[in-house]
């Protein structure tokens, strides 16, 4: 059984920046991917960004792109995400999710973390 463990979340004032790190562990597969969703009270849960674990291959969306960037530790089995210039529309929970593809579906993530709070104040 894959579980991942996030961290990071936090307080931080409009420009700051903070960074996230999730964890996994257990599972048999080398080659997976890690992304962050995120989703805002009120709102449906949306695709913030992707890795792979072998290549490091990434995806961004549109809103993030620029300003946050994705990466991972093969030997941690970690995967980061540094956000910078933050806005209050960053508001949200964060969730980590693992699957076999850099996907922007959340349909194409079998596991997932228990989210962490990222409030960005104006």
């Amino acid at each position: 059984q894959v579980q991942l463990v996030e961290s990071g979340g936090g307080l931080v004032q409009a420009g700051g920046s903070l960074r996230l790190s999730c964890t996994a562990s257990g599972g048999t597969d080398s080659n997976y991917a890690m992304a962050w969703f995120r989703q805002a009270p009120g709102k449906e849960r949306e695709f913030v960004a992707a890795v792979t674990r072998i290549f490091g291959n990434t995806r961004y969306s549109d809103s993030v792109k620029g300003r946050f960037t994705i990466s991972r530790d093969k030997s941690k089995n970690t995967a980061y995400l540094q956000m910078n210039s933050l806005k209050p529309e960053d508001t949200a929970v964060y969730y980590c999710a693992r699957g076999s593809v850099t996907s922007s579906s959340d349909t194409q993530y079998n596991y997932w973390g228990q989210g962490t709070q990222v409030t960005v104040s104006s």
